[in-house]
């Protein structure tokens, strides 16, 4: 989790723009970073540096700053947003769009910052030439995002949109699978499905595939009803007497067939919207399943403030219930959601890995990966975690790095030393094993710290090596070193 400080100028602004002069009060600015580099546990303390640098417009300084902070804190989605309007207030269209790109990247599963980021990018690009990059980024939006409860908002715009560009074909393909997902307001996105396939032709919002088996459908019913022979008979002679009204004749055989059209419309609508209505029924039984557990989430964002009891109950009762009844795909979103509420809950981590270890390696080792190096790089058991893990999977040099990693953060912390020689000891590699127990007992903090290695090393030279001499001198030399904590022992 290490960051730069400040570079003091040495950069020049790459852009070539003013943005911030002569970065006055340094000292200052200083002060700020040094709470910081102390402490990069301090979230209060990166607030009052990301404040400075807002206030004081210097923008080489802020990008330090806020770099820096979304290190240790990327779920942070309030920030990503200062730090893309800084750019912008400062005309770095381009960097504001990297930062939003950063953002979304880090915290996927944030309706907000995907809100915000479609918003500049429809606003900077607002031409026909950029439909299809627009309508990239909407369906980005919802592949990230659109499963999360709260993503209402991104189905809404997006299918908006489709509809503003004349494409109401796309709007449909959006609603199709709007309505089988469980969003907080599934009900309402359903009365908005309807006026919308009331609204338009459905010629103009289905698939040439399935308007057409619809058609046919409407045309067989319409068949099977059709009027009896003798009423044919009946009708014909009754055309027959209104022949010598020619002139009317037409324009009732033309509104005769737009109401044809307009009953073929309505039904095929209603055909429409029966279709849905059932998938639209299954969704909302999958909605009532987890309505509850939703309602009991009262901070969906991250927080370095903990969490009450009953929130992080929620949250594992409602991740046991995904896992049992849930789609892989549905129980990862899940996952993701808990962990930028719990960021900091290392119990909730490991839950994850040991999840995704089903699911083959890249998984548990990314969840790892953020676990270790960004959200809990003080937490000593995620990090024996992932080493035992590691090694499992027969990586042995990542299991290694994982060790000393802890070792480097924790260098006291003697159940790393001790799994780490269990580590090299299962190699087989003995000539490892008896180096890094000498150098273990050289840099002993104590005499009784170094007596422990030398008990740990005497027995693996009798019970591994068979060494009954070499186990009794090591042994020997440990009681000559430590003889108070041994005289204590043999008393």
């Amino acid at each position: 989790m290490g960051f730069l400080g400040p570079n003091n100028g040495d950069d020049a602004n790459e852009d070539g723009h003013d943005a911030g002069g002569d970065r006055k009060d340094m000292t200052e600015l200083d002060k700020y970073w040094k709470a910081v580099r102390d402490t990069p546990q301090d979230f209060t303390g990166w607030t009052y540096l990301l404040q400075y640098v807002e206030q004081e417009n210097d923008l080489i300084a802020a990008r330090e700053a806020f770099d820096a902070f979304f290190k240790c804190y990327p779920y942070c989605y309030g920030y990503w947003k200062k730090y893309a309007d800084l750019e912008k207030k400062n005309i770095f269209i381009d960097r504001c769009q990297e930062v939003f790109e950063r953002g979304v990247a880090a915290i996927p599963l944030s309706v907000d910052l995907w809100q915000h980021y479609i918003s500049f990018f429809r606003t900077q690009y607002p031409g026909p030439e950029y439909e299809e990059k627009t309508r990239s980024l909407h369906e980005r939006s919802v592949q990230s995002a659109g499963l999360e409860f709260r993503s209402d908002r991104l189905w809404e715009i997006y299918i908006q949109y489709e509809i503003d560009c004349k494409k109401p074909r796309n709007a449909m393909e959006i609603y199709d699978r709007l309505i089988s997902t469980p969003t907080q307001l599934y009900s309402h996105h359903f009365e908005k499905f309807e006026e919308f396939v009331r609204d338009n032709l459905p010629k103009d919002i289905l698939s040439a595939e399935e308007f057409l088996v619809l058609r046919m459908e409407y045309l067989k019913n319409q068949k099977a009803s059709a009027p009896t022979s003798d009423d044919a008979s009946a009708e014909g002679e009754q055309n027959k007497k209104s022949a010598d009204s020619s002139s009317t004749n037409d324009d009732a055989k033309t509104e005769n067939d737009a109401k044809k059209e307009e009953e073929e419309a309505s039904a095929i609508r209603d055909k429409i919207i029966e279709l849905r209505r059932v998938k639209h029924k299954a969704n909302e039984e999958e909605v009532s399943r987890r309505w509850n557990f939703e309602e009991g989430i009262k901070r969906p964002y991250f927080h370095v403030k903990p969490l009450e009891r009953t929130q992080l109950k929620n949250w594992r009762d409602y991740l046991d219930f995904e896992v049992e009844n849930g789609s892989h795909e549905r129980v990862v979103i899940l996952y993701e959601r808990c962990l930028i509420a719990c960021a900091l809950y290392e119990d909730l981590w490991l839950r994850y890995a040991k999840y995704m270890e089903a699911f083959g390696e890249d998984g548990p080792r990314s969840v790892y990966d953020r676990a270790c190096s960004i959200h809990l790089p003080q937490k000593p058991n995620i990090h024996l975690a992932r080493a035992s893990y590691e090694e499992k999977s027969g990586n042995f040099s990542k299991a290694i790095e994982a060790l000393n990693f802890l070792e480097k953060m924790f260098p006291t912390y003697l159940p790393a030393k001790f799994r780490r020689l269990g580590l090299v000891r299962r190699t087989g590699k003995r000539e490892d094993v008896e180096a890094l127990f000498k150098k273990y007992i050289d840099a002993a903090t104590s005499p009784s710290i170094a007596s422990l290695y030398a008990i740990k090393l005497a027995r693996y030279r009798f019970k591994v090596c068979g060494d009954i001499e070499g186990s009794k001198r090591i042994l020997n030399t440990a009681i000559e070193n430590d003889k108070v904590r041994f005289r204590f022992m043999f008393d």
